[in-house]
């Protein structure tokens, strides 16, 4: 199992890695904000490890997770109903984990208008 911060890095690497994906700091220092088209799809807390990270999730979808895993929980800050909070202790997946930043990404895409998706292809 790979050691907590690294796991940090490595989803800070895949949030950045999604088309049109940009690293924003709109509640100061301490909170990484990944958004595109303006849009938030992950906020990544910087604090002492293991850290965790919120991400956008369909709604029947987002309780499944919490049933399943004790380290998925209601959005931080966030609307309850649509945003999960990861902690990043190792206990989900890594696969699942980024299944989970993928959705989230996809979820917020989804909502762009066409224009914006367009800009977004290579």
């Amino acid at each position: 199992m790979m050691p907590a911060d690294a796991r940090r890095d490595r989803v800070i690497a895949e949030c950045l890695a999604k088309p049109g994906a940009v690293e924003d700091y709109p509640f100061g220092d301490e909170v990484a904000v990944f958004k595109v088209g303006g849009r938030m799809f992950a906020l990544v807390p910087l604090g002492s490890p293991p850290g965790s990270v919120s991400l956008k999730c369909d709604p029947a979808m987002a309780v499944d997770l919490r049933n399943r895993y004790t380290a998925i929980t209601p959005g931080y800050h966030l609307n309850k109903r649509h945003w999960n909070t990861v902690a990043l202790d190792g206990s989900v997946p890594e696969d699942e984990l980024f299944e989970l930043v993928d959705h989230s990404y996809e979820l917020v895409v989804a909502r762009l208008t066409k224009a914006q998706r367009n800009d977004l292809l290579p």
